[in-house]
């Protein structure tokens, strides 16, 4: 039997159909770039939540200025809180979470620890202002584009909480940036 036509063909692979042609394969990359949004939003989500909670814990300890150390404190508690929603979320969907931060957040951890009183603070303040705007903009791709509706909900939950924590550290940068 011969197929003709691009929008016409299709197959039966492993017990799936697989569309090909102009529509079918627009519907089979959305669900492909779907499950990669889930995907990364779970990683890159973890290896943040575990690097605000570190990064807390050494503002707690090495911040100069009050408001540093306030910001580390919420930050470590927060985040802890969020760690938990979303590993009970990954549990529910057998999911598998990372189990450390990944290399840029490495790194990011490295460069403060190496920073002491108030280069220390101003380095964390702006680094706290980038992660956040980070982090809001990639719990917004997942509450629009995610394909998982226990991911989507717990990114919709947690964005009011991250735009406030973007709020906090902007006015923590600038005071720190005023000393």
């Amino acid at each position: 039997m011969k197929i003709t036509g691009k929008a016409a063909c299709g197959a039966v692979c492993g017990g799936s159909l697989v569309l090909c042609g102009e529509l079918g394969i627009g519907l089979f990359a959305t669900r492909a770039q779907t499950q990669t949004v889930d995907g990364s939003f779970v990683a890159d989500a973890t290896s943040a939540g575990m690097t605000e909670v570190k990064l807390g814990q050494m503002a707690e300890q090495k911040g100069w200025n009050t408001a540093v150390k306030d910001f580390g404190k919420k930050m470590e508690l927060d985040h802890s809180k969020a760690g938990d929603e979303l590993k009970g979320v990954a549990d529910h969907n057998n999911i598998t979470l990372p189990s450390d931060m990944n290399y840029a957040n490495k790194s990011e951890y490295e460069k403060l620890s190496a920073l002491s009183g108030k280069d220390f603070d101003k380095a964390y303040a702006t680094q706290m202002v980038q992660d956040h705007e980070s982090a809001v903009a990639l719990f917004k791709k997942e509450s629009t584009q995610g394909a998982n509706k226990d991911l989507k909900e717990f990114a919709m939950k947690t964005l009011p909480t991250l735009e406030g924590h973007l709020q906090m550290a902007r006015q923590m940068e600038q005071t720190v940036e005023s000393e």
